[in-house]
């Protein structure tokens, strides 16, 4: 039988601690399939949040360090500095990169700091139980907005790759997906480009991907994939955002 696919070999045999559906397996499976393909494993250092993702480590057999909650882009300032030859990435969620770590990642990108991050954005905070979180768009229902978001009440959805597009330091900005096999194709691609701007001494990127993450927002994995499809991508479109 033709093998069509297998598992990375910079991912480890850890069972998941993550709920049936959720993305993050994928999107930690593609960035092993990065790493190993442009063969950078041995001098790559992560830095995990707190938050759904604290537990990376557990899954890459790369060095990964973490982080307080919302700083892993002041970690990874430090790291890159210190050791420029390295090639650091930050995996964070929105919760930790949106909201606690706002200014990190805002002073980070303008500073033009030569690192990847990886933007997992699932529009709540799943660690801590689904509440509302910087990205919740308007009418979403979370722990803490029972009705759904309501814009005079608890404000805007916090469009960040767009936000951060517009400082100088920023050398590219992706929005992708992983609800469909073609959205992890296009994702892997945009994972590989942001890596490879850093090799290149490139400046700040950042991949951000909408990830499906249904036990808060109370639905089945399939209905997890098809509000992506249906709702969430039409609200927050896929797409290059900047490619300096």
């Amino acid at each position: 039988m033709k093998e069509i696919y297998k598992k990375s070999n910079i991912l480890t045999d850890a069972i998941t601690h993550y709920c049936p559906g959720c993305g993050h397996g994928i999107i930690h499976n593609l960035v092993c399939e990065v790493v190993e393909e442009l063969g950078i494993m041995e001098k790559t250092i992560a830095i995990a949040p707190v938050g759904c993702a604290v537990l990376a480590y557990d899954y890459w057999k790369f060095d990964t360090t973490e982080a307080a909650h919302g700083r892993p882009l002041a970690v990874a300032t430090g790291i890159k500095r210190a050791r420029p030859e390295l090639i650091v990435f930050t995996y964070q969620g929105d919760g930790d990169l949106a909201a606690i770590g706002t200014a990190e990642t805002v002073h980070a990108a303008n500073r033009g700091e030569n690192v990847t991050v990886i933007f997992v954005n699932n529009g709540v905070y799943g660690m801590t139980g689904g509440q509302m979180a910087p990205t919740t768009l308007l009418s979403q229902k979370t722990a803490t907005c029972i009705n759904g978001r309501n814009a005079k009440r608890d404000g805007y959805p916090l469009k960040v790759s767009e936000m951060l597009a517009v400082l100088d330091g920023v050398c590219y900005i992706e929005r992708t997906s992983v609800h469909n096999p073609g959205a992890v194709i296009k994702t892997k691609k945009a994972i590989k480009k942001a890596f490879q701007n850093q090799i290149e001494k490139k400046g700040f990127s950042m991949v951000e991907v909408i990830s499906q993450c249904p036990t808060y927002w109370g639905l089945s994995p399939v209905e997890a994939v098809e509000k992506i499809e249906k709702d969430i991508i039409k609200k927050v479109p896929l797409g290059v955002i900047k490619d300096v």
